[in-house]
């Protein structure tokens, strides 16, 4: 199940379960994965962006499902 789900700045999605393990199937393009994830996530999912250079993930945004 869907825990979090983000969108990295070059487009990529990286989506991970509530162990904090990624899952697969809902990684890729972001054109290419978004209908999936949206659909699948559950809604306490959490959605958020990295939209910067960083290399560490402790400067994620947090965003609503609508914008993500």
């Amino acid at each position: 199940m869907i825990k979090t789900a983000i969108r990295f700045q070059n487009n990529m999605v990286g989506v991970f379960d509530r162990k904090g393990e990624q899952i697969p199937e809902y990684q890729g393009q972001y054109e290419e994965v978004k209908e999936g994830v949206l659909r699948d996530a559950p809604p306490h999912a959490i959605f958020a962006h990295c939209f910067n250079h960083a290399t560490e993930l402790t400067t994620l945004t947090a965003v609503s499902r609508r914008e993500w």
